[in-house]
């Protein structure tokens, strides 16, 4: 914090004792900030709407699934280019209520997805349960996938 004090405030002597020299140097450099800036705006909104494509379904299946699994993912890569990696987090909701009665402990499941998953192509499986509040009972929640994390071929 204090080195960065101190580069602001040696900056901002440069400026006022040598402005011919220090002016055009402190242009260029903010142009290459800007530069750097509108980048990664651009790698985030690129980000999000790959992640926005991807078609991510949670269900409570404990016919289809082994009992220690029961939650059931399904997913299709709706994008042009291939899914290399997916992390995310399970929400559970009462029907038309907005309180996520999951409990996202330190001791939750981690849930990833396959690995590559080609464009166009799907993926399914059977996963663990995250711990839910006391008093509520899977099969009466609406199960959502929430804070994805995703990284694509480019």
């Amino acid at each position: 914090m204090i080195i960065g004090a101190l580069l602001i405030l040696t900056w901002l002597v440069l400026l006022l004792r040598y402005p011919a020299k220090a002016l055009p140097i402190s242009l260029a450099a903010l142009f290459g900030l800007g530069l750097v800036a509108l980048w990664v705006v651009w790698q985030d909104n690129r980000e999000a709407s790959q992640l926005a494509r991807l078609q991510l379904r949670l269900s409570y299946a404990p016919n289809d699934c082994p009992a220690d699994r029961p939650l059931r993912v399904q997913m299709n890569n709706g994008n042009d280019v291939p899914l290399l990696e997916l992390r995310w987090r399970v929400a559970a909701y009462a029907p038309g209520d907005t309180v996520n009665l999951a409990e996202n402990t330190y001791s939750a499941p981690r849930y990833r997805g396959p690995g590559e998953l080609q464009p166009g192509a799907n993926w399914q499986e059977c996963l663990p349960m995250p711990p839910l509040r006391s008093g509520y009972r899977p099969q009466s929640l609406e199960f959502r996938a929430e804070h994805l994390q995703g990284t694509f071929s480019r």
